[in-house]
């Protein structure tokens, strides 16, 4: 145990879940580079998160991570503690009215076949988003014409002194990849909404958003998905392209050859790679088209 899991363990003496000290962020994080949390904690329940958040102090830096497919770690790792959700927070439930109760660990394609199988349409866009709903809920996410924001009804979790939060859809305050909830909040699920719809229409949909994934895509890559948001009026991609930037390299980290938005570790890639890649990109594409790429992917830690 370090010297802060052992400080937050004597605060938290009825805590039931697991606090670890210098876990591994790269065997979590899809690019698998990243040095370690100093303390990683996994809640039990939503009460096990409460009250740990109710408890640990205000000086400690708090990040919530999901399945780690967004995410590049730097190689100093995360200072303070990192939390992730576990099982108990991954459930998916059917309510009347084409309505999904979903935990914020639920994998967005889980939550896309379970709507198949409820036979409710307006999911099948998640299917084609390799995060968990948690972060979803956090950053709008979306694809093939749907967000996010289409789906909310509301939006619970648990802010840092632990006390239970809800917000409407409008209390999200939805944008483009973004939104105004408080950045304090650890979302623990949401209830969205739906309509009814064909085992058969909905399976088509879930079909084409998997080909358009596999054939565009480079999914097979250590990669943390799309890099850069889409600028107003622009691609992302095209503007990469257009820059001279595709398959460009730095170290082990790569400008993907088949879809220049997403940035791989072609292996032995550092946090640092990525990063400094990722920051040329925006420079070549601002010198070569005037436009400002914002980053997608979230970048947590400190460098090495």
């Amino acid at each position: 145990m370090s010297a802060l899991a052992d400080r937050l363990a004597a605060l938290t003496p009825e805590l039931r879940g697991r606090l670890v000290a210098g876990q591994r962020l790269a065997d979590i994080a899809w690019f698998r580079v990243g040095g370690p949390a100093e303390v990683l904690f996994s809640p039990s329940d939503e009460g096990d998160l409460s009250y740990f958040l109710e408890r640990a102090p205000q000086d400690v830096p708090i990040y919530p991570i999901g399945l780690g497919s967004n995410l590049l770690v730097r190689d100093g790792g995360m200072p303070g503690v990192v939390i992730r959700l576990g099982k108990t927070f991954a459930g998916i439930a059917v309510e009347g009215d084409a309505r999904l109760r979903v935990g914020a660990a639920a994998a967005d394609k889980r939550v896309a076949i379970a709507a198949l199988e409820a036979g409710i349409g307006g999911f099948a866009f998640y299917h084609g988003i390799p995060g968990s709903i948690g972060g979803a809920l956090r950053m709008n996410a979306g694809a093939h014409g749907t967000e996010t924001s289409d789906r909310v009804v509301e939006v619970y979790g648990v802010d840092r002194s632990g006390a239970r939060r809800t917000f409407s859809n409008a209390d999200m305050g939805y944008a483009y990849r973004s939104s105004k909830a408080p950045q304090d909040v650890i979302f623990t699920g949401a209830l969205l909404q739906g309509y009814p719809e064909t085992e058969d229409a909905i399976r088509a949909e879930m079909d084409a958003v998997a080909e358009h994934r596999e054939t565009k895509q480079p999914i097979k890559s250590r990669t943390g998905g799309s890099t850069f948001k889409n600028p107003p009026g622009h691609s992302a991609w095209k503007l990469i392209d257009a820059a001279g930037c595709r398959g460009f390299r730095v170290g082990g980290a790569q400008v993907s050859e088949m879809h220049c938005n997403f940035l791989i570790n072609v292996g032995g890639a550092t946090g640092a790679d990525i990063e400094s890649l990722g920051e040329e990109v925006r420079r070549r594409v601002k010198e070569h088209s005037g436009v400002e790429l914002e980053w997608e992917i979230k970048r947590i830690g400190v460098a090495a």
